[in-house]
């Protein structure tokens, strides 16, 4: 009873914030994320009664299994952005953009933060340094998808920068791989080239393999099925399947084998909407039937955010340079390879900014950089940081780029007094 009643109050907090934060005409994610503030263990949660809010961040954890399914239902909508007819046009252009802002943030990361290592070696380690430069890389496409969803994002800029942030996260995951193998080395003096080369090769060509095959046998299947609600049921069932698979690890030899959820929810969007022909049909009803669920997963999100790391000068000072530098490296990367890339202008001005949010990836690799021991207790604590700020004020800015660009247009009068018309139509019927 009482995990329902969290679960129920959690969302009907988010759909009650949204109306209070369109007031403001901010995203619809910002509010859902305050709302799990709120209902978490440093506000209601901290009055100890069950169901009217988390009352630890234990509680917060065994919701966990809903945070893995939303994420990987979102990375399959995404994976649903890679069509072959699309990718033609902008494939070069996203990949050649996604790369270099990743790489351009840890670069820039990495600086700033050596530059604070010099300076106060006994705050901030070498490995320490390296961790977060490459934590600096992702970027979250939940947020993302939330906002071009909320407000049918649609033109040049959202279509190149849905596969940006898909690639991204690949970038990512290579790229903290070899850091993190680097940043063991200096903690404990002993190399191991396998886990900084041959498991992140190993992790993405697996995740990309079992997409693959369960993209194609979602696509067989969905033959057998005339009926929509059945075809939707089943791509459901198999999103669930593969984000349980995903969770699989095994080892050959000295080689460690697992698999990102992301990705392999990606790949699987991307084989099944370029070998279903109906697939955009599918979609558009799972929409509807994750919508709930995503709402749900920011609330979970906005709980999970540790509010006690302000309390820490050296967190905020450290967090404060890690987000400015960030931030520079994703605009500027974006920018300039925009640019080379010969993209419109208003892409060119407004992609770093949609690529500032941080949170899921982010957090996973600050989970697994728990393995430095102690210091991998600043590295937690200044990625949670960076997270809360990213987290308010990145779909915000998203959403600003994207009007800026032309891809949010105004809402007609058609839309914002659908309600109301439909009223007037049931009171006409009635009379």
């Amino acid at each position: 009873m009482s995990t329902l009643l969290s679960v129920s109050v959690a969302v009907l907090a988010g759909l009650l914030m949204t109306r209070v934060f369109n007031l403001w005409r901010l995203p619809d994610v910002t509010a859902y994320l305050v709302a799990g503030v709120l209902i978490g263990p440093y506000f209601l949660g901290s009055m100890h009664i069950d169901g009217l809010g988390f009352v630890s961040g234990q509680a917060v954890s065994s919701l966990g299994l809903i945070s893995e399914v939303a994420l990987g239902f979102i990375a399959f909508s995404i994976g649903n952005e890679f069509r072959l007819e699309d990718l033609k046009a902008t494939g070069r252009q996203a990949a050649v953009i996604g790369v270099f802002q990743a790489l351009t943030a840890t670069a820039l990361v990495d600086a700033a933060l050596f530059a604070v290592h010099v300076l106060l070696p006994e705050t901030l380690s070498l490995a320490q340094v390296i961790t977060l430069g490459a934590i600096a890389t992702a970027t979250a496409p939940a947020a993302t998808l939330m906002v071009v969803r909320q407000y049918k994002a649609k033109g040049p800029l959202t279509s190149l920068l849905l596969p940006i942030v898909a690639l991204d996260d690949a970038v990512g995951l290579v790229v903290f791989a070899v850091s993190f193998g680097i940043a063991k080395t200096l903690v404990s003096g002993t190399v191991d080239l396998v886990s900084i080369l041959v498991n992140p090769v190993a992790e993405i060509a697996a995740s990309l393999a079992l997409g693959a095959v369960m993209g194609w046998l979602l696509t067989q299947l969905e033959k057998l099925f005339h009926s929509n609600t059945n075809r939707l049921n089943m791509t459901i069932a198999f999103v669930f399947l593969t984000v349980s698979l995903s969770m699989l690890e095994f080892r050959l030899g000295p080689v460690t084998v697992g698999f990102s959820s992301l990705l392999v929810c990606m790949m699987l969007g991307t084989v099944f909407c370029n070998l279903c022909p109906l697939s955009g049909d599918l979609m558009g009803a799972a929409d509807k039937w994750t919508a709930p669920l995503f709402a749900l997963f920011f609330v979970i999100s906005g709980a999970e955010l540790e509010l006690d790391v302000f309390s820490d000068w050296a967190i905020v000072c450290v967090g404060a340079a890690y987000i400015l530098f960030r931030s520079a490296g994703k605009y500027l990367g974006a920018y300039v390879s925009a640019r080379e890339m010969k993209c419109a202008p208003q892409i060119c001005k407004y992609l770093g900014i949609t690529l500032l949010p941080q949170a899921g990836v982010s957090l996973g690799m600050c989970a697994t950089a728990m393995q430095l021991g102690e210091q991998g207790n600043l590295i937690r604590n200044i990625t949670l940081f960076s997270v809360l700020v990213y987290e308010m004020v990145g779909p915000l800015l998203t959403r600003q780029a994207l009007t800026a660009a032309g891809d949010i247009k105004p809402m007609s009068e058609e839309v914002r007094n659908r309600r109301q018309t439909k009223l007037a139509q049931e009171k006409k019927r009635g009379i």
